[in-house]
């Protein structure tokens, strides 16, 4: 009876031993051999083909180099650089296994984007700014653009001139049809808009307390929907209080004035260089930057009111909800425009 029972206590551990060895767990599976390639298209319009193959992986993450970033489960994925000219981007793909393992690799790729924009104005020609593409905003802001502004704008040759390739808005202290400064708004509502694609400036911003330039749009149905309805596109902002930071925003229902959605970047030198400012304007996104750099990005959806046509404006502010305190010692400064363009996608 006692070997039975030995016999039979023995094939029980071995049993169990064989239970446990069975419930093993399998070492989690690494993707290997990733391979990256990209087919450059030669017409211009900036697109690539890209392609990734790795043993083991469900999937594939594309860093595509100008802050940017896409899923693409295949591994295959046609992407368009919109930035015009000849630029080189290191795209990073990331391979990821089942078990959340991965694997990275880079490859560079030169991009040439046609520099044809649909519309710009270079502002090589002297004088007014050119009436076929630029009206103008006159008053203050009890005519409906707010934000308790201290200016009043005009279309004058002191506030607003295009000399040596360059536009120029000048803000002045001065005592002007009741406003203690003037300036100008320029803007290209009836004249021309666009839906979707990337507007850029390249422009050298004013220095001094209260100063406000801006770089930015309005929905077209703006007369109809009003404010926020019509949506607003802040391409860039600066507070002349806050000196070398940079505000891209969205304004639409929900998200408007001070709760508006938007992103700021400190850069060097606002008022003393020139720097380029554009946004990248797509049915699924709008991506702001700064000398390419993108800063902020809107998760933009068919619900939101930035699917229409927008028009395009220029202005240089002072004081208001944004602009904040002038200071007493400011009497002049100018907000200068190399060029504007809109590139179509």
């Amino acid at each position: 009876m006692k070997n039975i029972t030995g016999i039979m206590l023995a094939l029980l551990i071995s049993m169990t031993s064989c239970a446990k060895n069975d419930k093993k767990t399998a070492e989690p599976v690494k993707p290997s051999n990733l391979v990256v390639t990209a087919n450059v298209s030669t017409n211009g319009s900036g697109t690539v083909a890209f392609s990734a193959v790795a043993d083991n992986a469900v999937t594939y993450d594309y860093d595509f180099g100008n802050g940017n970033y896409i899923t693409a489960p295949t591994g295959k994925i046609d992407y368009t650089y919109t930035t015009p000219g000849s630029k080189t981007y290191t795209v990073t793909v990331t391979a990821k296994s089942k078990d959340g393992l991965v694997i990275t690799k880079s490859v560079q790729v030169v991009v040439d984007v046609a520099n044809n924009p649909v519309w710009a104005d270079e502002f090589n020609v002297n004088g007014a700014p050119d009436p076929t593409k630029w009206g103008y905003d006159i008053g203050t802001g009890d005519n409906g653009w707010g934000n308790a502004e201290k200016q009043y704008y005009t279309n004058r040759t002191q506030n607003v001139e295009v000399t040596n390739g360059v536009l120029k808005i000048t803000a002045m202290k001065e005592a002007y049809q009741g406003s203690a400064y003037t300036s100008a708004r320029l803007l290209t509502r009836g004249k021309f808009s666009f839906k979707y694609g990337r507007i850029e400036a390249r422009a050298k911003l004013p220095e001094g307390g209260g100063t406000w330039p801006a770089f930015w749009m309005l929905g077209e149905n703006f007369a109809t929907a009003g404010w926020p309805a019509c949506g607003e596109i802040d391409i860039m902002e600066h507070n002349g209080n806050n000196l070398n930071k940079i505000h891209g925003t969205m304004h639409y229902p929900g998200r408007s004035g001070g709760n508006a959605d938007g992103g700021s970047k400190m850069i060097a030198n606002a008022s003393t260089e020139f720097h380029k400012y554009a946004v990248d304007w797509t049915p699924a996104y709008i991506k702001v930057y700064v000398d390419d750099e993108l800063f902020f990005t809107y998760n933009n959806n068919a619900n939101a009111p930035f699917n229409q046509n927008f028009f395009v404006i220029l202005n240089f502010a002072m004081g208001g909800g944004f602009g904040g305190a002038i200071d007493p010692a400011y009497t002049s400064a100018s907000y200068e425009i190399d060029y504007v363009r809109v590139y179509k996608n």
